[in-house]
């Protein structure tokens, strides 16, 4: 079994998280996002994945290599310019020899794919689409069924009230390779709005896989946050792995757990090489990478530190998220949707205003307290 992931988009709004860093590339518990999908991927018995690459993929060759290190064959498709779902899958259509899947780069879910497997085998067709129920579903693609699954139509983002369904398009597909077929070479396409329409109406079977798995698209920053305080709230387990890399690197405390260390307030993760205060308090709800340090007095709470962060004495850190080697001085508050890009410093005495968007320079500083 074969699998594409679409992992070219420049991830734009999880800006500044994502300059020099594709969104793929963004950890979920110190582990690239991607790297857990591919995790997901192995465990169902994939081992071929072709990744459909745009923004910075370098960084994720980089990283990855051929797959050899997780077990798996890993190739690369690069676009010279955006081709939309079908026309990503259409330029690498020479890489695909039988059915395989089409994964969302930025959709976190406990799908089981062996079974998303049997129930196309089961059921025929030349496309298999998971959906999920939702409570309003607005805001996504909703997929109309028949009794025995067959889709018949899809309706874009339709108004709450006229929704002829609450079962939306979830962003996972297992495709015939006979699907690449009919979507015309060298040109952006939509596989949602085009591909799949036109082969409902030339008679070509497709059907819907409804299931209750947790789902999340972690495309934006309040719900990255929402994503890591789900996997501690153990709304989602993360999929285990043998393999180190695969699997979360520190630990991980849940509420009613033991052995951890006084400044801790359950739920927490803390990577590898941390040094925190014992003066310091750390958590609900905080997830510190890899080499972090956390000064005396401080606190963080409902807050992602990625790795090499420096928070000093006294800082307040709560409903934000600091990108890698960020310096935050003493007595500084980053709090209230503040997002903090790679290699910031936050100046002493300083209040990050509300749901601000900080990049890179020698020293920020914004509202300094008196």
């Amino acid at each position: 079994m074969q699998a594409v992931i679409l992992v070219g988009g420049e991830g734009t709004r999880l800006r500044p998280l994502t300059y020099g860093t594709p969104k793929p590339m963004v950890p979920l518990f110190g582990i690239p996002f991607l790297e857990r999908t591919l995790g997901r991927l192995k465990e169902a018995g994939v081992d071929d994945v072709v990744l459909a690459a745009g923004y910075l993929p370098r960084a994720i060759e980089d990283h990855l290599g051929d797959g050899s290190r997780i077990g798996m064959r890993v190739s690369y498709v690069v676009e010279a310019s955006p081709l939309g779902t079908a026309g990503a899958l259409k330029n690498l259509a020479d890489h695909i020899t039988e059915s395989f899947f089409v994964l969302n780069g930025d959709v976190l879910t406990s799908l089981d794919l062996r079974a998303m497997i049997a129930f196309h085998r089961e059921h025929g067709g030349v496309a298999t689409l998971h959906a999920i129920r939702v409570d309003d579903p607005s805001a996504f693609g909703c997929i109309v069924r028949d009794a025995d699954g067959r889709i018949a139509s899809f309706i874009e983002k339709p108004p709450r009230h006229e929704a002829p369904t609450n079962e939306i398009n979830a962003g996972t597909y297992l495709l015939e390779r006979s699907v690449l077929d009919s979507i015309p070479a060298d040109c952006k396409v939509s596989i949602e709005r085009e591909t799949f329409p036109d082969l409902i109406a030339s008679g070509a079977r497709l059907v819907s896989y409804v299931t209750d798995d947790y789902w999340l698209d972690v495309g934006r920053p309040e719900q990255y946050l929402q994503a890591h305080g789900d996997v501690l709230d153990r709304k989602l387990e993360l999929a285990p792995s043998g393999d180190r890399a695969l699997s979360s690197r520190g630990r991980m405390w849940h509420v009613g757990e033991n052995g951890a260390p006084a400044y801790v307030r359950l739920p927490v993760f803390i990577g590898e090489g941390v040094a925190i205060d014992p003066s310091a308090i750390v958590g609900p709800y905080a997830v510190i990478g890899d080499r972090c340090r956390v000064g005396a007095g401080a606190e963080i709470r409902d807050a992602i530190l990625w790795d090499g962060v420096d928070i000093g004495a006294d800082a307040r850190i709560s409903d934000a998220i600091l990108a890698s080697d960020v310096s935050v001085g003493r007595s500084a508050h980053v709090t209230t949707g503040a997002v903090v890009g790679h290699g910031a410093r936050i100046a002493a005495d300083t209040h990050v205003d509300p749901n601000a968007r900080i990049v890179a320079k020698a020293e920020t500083a914004a509202s300094p307290t008196s």
